[in-house]
């Protein structure tokens, strides 16, 4: 038999291709459009439980993750979750090791790079898909991945290289499970958000409504304001600056003094508490019933579907405005909610999350030194438009599928999957010494078997009859074809039907 190519694996995937697009495309258009292609798919996945919480709340499930949470059950699971410290992370910290200036201070990354210097910005990148593939500490992972994307400060961007690292250290990771009003108070007082969002340029005599505008439109209550209220949020954040140190400062004499009425914050605005008065301004954003119902359709969105069950907005933002903004019992809520339990299809990956689900799904591990494969990674998601932090604008990457879906990027991942299951691209990583094995350890006696076994591995649940034969077509095989392990032919393909089981629409589901 010709070995097949590149070409004629992706020529052969024609049928799975298409199903997909449009399978990602429907579910994002709405519920009613969604629901044909969303239905057949979740039946493949089934319901179970735990394996559903590990598609949302983890970045690719694993055997080892699988086999914990279902003897700790889905409350147990959580539970340990959401005690991060308390997880032994050491593999992932060893390659965390290899990329210092990824949660660097300003000091020390202004210490070890010449000015504008855009080595922090790599390695932070790198530190963010390898803590996606290899941290265990998975849900905190998720939670810092959603929080970065709502307090976005695109990574490269001007002015903030010694900075960026330290924002996602002190500002995200540090209440990714904490409270948002915390955290939004702390992305208000540090210099990257400041420098990204112009308000170190902000004076009295000409304050800047840039940070005004996203403050109140992206972090907190959304479109609920008028002009008015950004002109008078403007005024009262002026004095919040950036040091001559780099670091921030509250400057008293750039503070613009006078009366403010901002979405039913009134404060004197004397001038002599000018940055007691912006912290409780941002805290009153931060607890406004606006902002709790955002910040829950977000979650939603993020963990749930494309199209919110406006119940549980209802219900999160309860949780949200009765634990005073802490995260972590909203989280809880979200993952115990009936609304969770029944969305079962109807998320699909974001090529971020298709990358790094494959690399768990695989077993690949980091490179045994150096970062060569998460240059490689990163590249990969430059060029699939979904590289960490690197979003140009501060809304955010979307979340939703129809951002995703299209012909050319699914045929981007199909390129991914395949580099990645027979070990040209990239070549660094470290892989089990027989990939087929590690996948199927018993091989069936079919073709259709082994696809069977290798969906069950990689999915969690086997392809539909029609995904199968469109996988075993690249070989030129039938279902019902017989296999030993004198097949010569199966060394050849194994490669090529790995890769396209990853390519199925049931994969490209959360």
């Amino acid at each position: 038999m010709t070995t097949p190519t590149r070409r004629t694996v992706l020529a052969g995937s024609v049928a799975t291709a298409a199903l997909t697009v449009t399978g990602l495309a429907a579910t994002a258009s709405g519920a009613s459009a969604a629901a044909p292609a969303a239905t057949g798919l979740a039946a493949t996945l089934g319901s179970d439980p735990i394996a559903h919480l590990l598609r949302r709340a983890t970045f690719g499930a694993t055997p080892a993750s699988l086999a914990q949470a279902r003897k700790l059950g889905v409350a147990g699971w959580l539970d340990r979750q959401f005690a991060p410290a308390r997880i032994s992370d050491t593999r992932c910290e060893a390659i965390l090791a290899r990329l210092p200036l990824a949660g660097a201070t300003p000091a020390a990354v202004r210490a070890q790079s010449r000015k504008e210097n855009y080595e922090s910005f790599k390695q932070l990148g790198r530190a963010t898909i390898a803590r996606a593939a290899w941290s265990e500490r998975q849900l905190f992972e998720q939670a810092v991945a959603f929080w970065s994307n709502h307090l976005h400060v695109t990574a490269p961007s001007s002015g903030i290289w010694e900075t960026r690292s330290d924002y996602d250290r002190t500002v995200i990771r540090e209440h990714a499970f904490g409270k948002f009003a915390d955290m939004l108070k702390a992305s208000a007082r540090h210099p990257a958000m400041l420098t990204y969002l112009d308000q170190r340029s902000s004076s009295r005599a000409h304050p800047n409504e840039n940070y005004a505008r996203e403050l109140m439109e992206l972090h907190t209550v959304g479109l609920d304001y008028a002009e008015a209220d950004v002109l008078a949020a403007a005024r009262l954040l002026t004095g919040m600056t950036v040091g001559k140190s780099g670091g921030y400062v509250y400057d008293a004499s750039l503070h613009a003094t006078g009366a403010v009425d901002i979405l039913g914050f009134r404060h004197a605005n004397t001038g002599r508490d000018g940055e007691a008065a912006a912290c409780a301004f941002l805290d009153h954003l931060a607890r406004h019933p606006k902002t709790a119902e955002r910040i829950a359709r977000k979650l939603c969105v993020r963990f749930v579907a494309d199209e919110a069950p406006a119940s549980l907005v209802a219900k999160l933002a309860k949780v949200y405005r009765d634990s005073d903004t802490a995260i972590a019992p909203v989280l809880r809520a979200l993952f115990l909610s009936p609304e969770f339990a029944a969305s079962v299809g109807q998320k699909a990956r974001t090529p971020f999350e298709d990358t790094v689900a494959a690399v768990r799904a695989l077993g690949l591990g980091p490179d045994k030194s150096g970062v060569k494969s998460l240059d490689a990674l990163y590249n990969h998601l430059v060029s699939a438009g979904n590289a960490p932090l690197r979003w140009s604008t501060p809304d955010g990457y979307p979340d939703v599928a129809a951002a995703w879906a299209s012909p050319s990027a699914f045929l981007a991942r199909c390129n991914l999957h395949l580099n990645l299951a027979a070990g040209w691209y990239p070549a660094q990583l470290t892989r089990p010494a027989d990939l087929l094995k590690s996948l199927v350890p018993v091989l069936p006696g079919t073709y259709g078997a082994l696809v069977d076994a290798l969906a069950t591995r990689l999915i969690g649940a086997k392809l539909p009859a029609g995904h199968t034969a469109a996988v075993l077509s690249v070989a030129a095989k039938m279902p019902t074809s017989p296999l030993t392990v004198k097949d010569k032919a199966l060394a050849g393909v194994a490669p090529y039907l790995i890769a396209l089981v990853l390519d199925s629409p049931s994969f490209q589901l959360r």
